[in-house]
């Protein structure tokens, strides 16, 4: 039938991905994958009163004073300014240090005047050149500061404004490199010297968080640096960018063919949600797992009489594009990557269709910046995608894949060393397939043994959006969650989310680590998550 879910198991990403449709009435296959703006999970340190470590008791003071930092010196440090700034409201005194790594990564450090002996660091959207100043990121910063923690952010070596998209190899070829994994690396590493010179003692332990490149990035210092940081949190992580790039070339030529309106992805989210939300046995407004559900698209959606076309069904050729977009691309007749999920419909415009003919919807926007300037050497700016074959052109992304993609399941040294890893996703994500990143911790269960999940557990969102978002619980706090895993030995087998609207909590659901799912007790309100237990799907 068409847009049924196959819900095989350690598939690679590449190929034989799951979301697929099957092969008598396919007609091809797309998968969208953009990288939103958005931060790191705004729930960062919520709970960190009931944490077992207590990590917000902080105590140490500096061991020297701010203005002595202006004269810290390191290998590849071309430049640094440090700051003391004085309390405010929310936000405690702490000195404030900005510099340049060689040859322009831009960073800071800020160090609490009451550090709770632990380092603490951010990632970057898209492309990344965010200004360290931008809204979203000192909100983050101010956070970790108020939870003791010295915190750390890098623009990955270039300005965003002045060089936009991924326009900055035009300047240094090396800025590539930069952003593919150096800057993360170099930032992480001298940002803790600094740390370690200021208070005059070693970091008790080191945490990442962030979400979409930024948990590419959480997942490359795993797999690439294992010795930068004890426990990543990597939320909906940019796992495979040659991938997405694809994915959003194929889309496109899709969209091209036959675009699909706001009001026709209404009415398609509406009857997704009607033949699917049920499945796991409770009617509840969001779908738990989508790769249970099949969906028709020629008798579940209205279909336009030949000839006519109008927001209230769909055209054959719009059929077509919106199965594309389900099924993932086909290269030689094979899904390459997986397609999106239903369920994510409702935040499909602007992120996979643009709202306007002569607009880019962000998912090609990113896809498009990459083949231009970060595959091709050298930079090809005027690169026009209607000329890429996807049975011939593929290969021609593998030498990006192999500086920037986070495919490696070898987390071999990253658990030897006892780091924990957590993965988050959402379900319904509109901007990042999740089966990218089902299939990624699959392969890593298959790579490193059946022990992974003491090391390493992904938690999947019902109705998640991408990062945040969507019709699901999204208001969890991982970050405390990771930091009991990594100091108290304390497994995570679920995260309690919450579903908040206007302020007021409405919902509350256990997440259970993959690949249990919340169950309802059948005793009490649908919207407590006490009467939900985790269990295996498999019985």
């Amino acid at each position: 039938m068409l847009g049924s879910i196959d819900r095989g198991h350690s598939m690679p990403i590449r190929k034989n991905c799951h979301s697929r449709i099957a092969p008598t009435l396919l007609v091809g296959a797309a998968a969208a994958l953009s990288v939103c703006w958005q931060p790191a999970a705004a729930q960062a340190f919520a709970a960190a009163k009931n944490s077992l470590s207590h990590y917000s008791n902080a105590k140490r003071a500096p061991h020297g004073t701010c203005a002595a930092l202006d004269q810290y010196s390191a290998k590849e440090l071309v430049k640094i300014s440090a700051l003391a700034i004085d309390a405010t409201a929310g936000v405690p005194a702490h000195c404030r240090v900005t510099g340049i790594l060689s040859p322009e990564i831009a960073f800071e450090v800020s160090l609490p005047a009451h550090w709770n002996g632990r380092f603490y660091m951010i990632g970057n959207g898209g492309h990344a050149g965010e200004s360290l100043e931008d809204p979203t990121r000192v909100a983050q910063r101010n956070a970790a500061l108020q939870a003791g923690f010295a915190f750390a952010q890098t623009n990955t070596g270039h300005d965003a404004h002045k060089e936009p998209g991924a326009s900055f190899v035009m300047s240094n070829p090396a800025k590539a490199i930069d952003y593919a994994y150096r800057a993360v690396n170099l930032t992480a590493v001298t940002a803790k010297a600094i740390t370690r010179f200021y208070y005059g003692a070693d970091i008790a332990h080191s945490y990442w968080n962030s979400c979409s490149n930024g948990g590419r990035q959480g997942l490359i210092e795993a797999q690439r640096y294992p010795q930068d940081f004890d426990g990543i949190l990597a939320n909906s992580p940019w796992v495979d960018q040659t991938g997405f790039t694809i994915g959003a070339l194929w889309n496109q030529r899709a969209i091209d063919t036959a675009p699909l309106s706001a009001a026709k992805l209404a009415m398609v989210a509406k009857a997704v949600m009607a033949k699917c939300d049920a499945l796991d046995g409770l009617k509840d407004g969001q779908i738990d797992d989508p790769r249970l559900c099949t969906l028709d698209v020629k008798t579940d959606l209205p279909q336009c009489a030949a000839g006519t076309d109008n927001d209230t069904c769909l055209t054959a050729a719009q059929s077509a594009t919106l199965l594309k977009i389900y099924g993932g691309p086909v290269s030689h007749g094979q899904q390459i990557f997986p397609g999106f999920m239903l369920g994510s419909e409702v935040g499909w415009m602007n992120l996979i269709v643009p709202s306007q003919p002569d607009r880019k919807a962000a998912d090609f926007n990113l896809a498009e910046d990459t083949m231009r300037y970060l595959v091709p050497t050298p930079p090809q700016p005027d690169y026009d995608y209607r000329s890429f074959d996807f049975d011939r052109d593929t290969h021609q992304l593998d030498a990006w894949g192999q500086l920037v993609n986070a495919t490696n399941p070898d987390l071999s040294r990253f658990r030897n060393r006892g780091g924990k890893l957590i993965m988050t996703y959402g379900w319904a994500d509109p901007v990042l397939q999740p089966m990218v990143g089902v299939n990624y911790y699959e392969r890593a269960v298959e790579k490193n043994g059946p022990d992974t999940p003491q090391f390493f557990r992904l938690f999947m969102v019902p109705g998640m959006g991408h990062c945040a978002g969507g019709v699901a619980t999204d208001r969890f706090d991982a970050v405390t969650t990771l930091v009991d895993w990594v100091e108290k030995g304390k497994v995570p087998d679920t995260i309690r989310a919450a579903r908040v609207v206007k302020n007021q909590e409405v919902r509350s659901r256990p997440l259970c680590a993959y690949p249990q799912v919340a169950r309802y007790s059948g005793k009490g309100s649908i919207d407590e998550a006490a009467n939900f237990r985790c269990v295996n799907p498999q019985g």
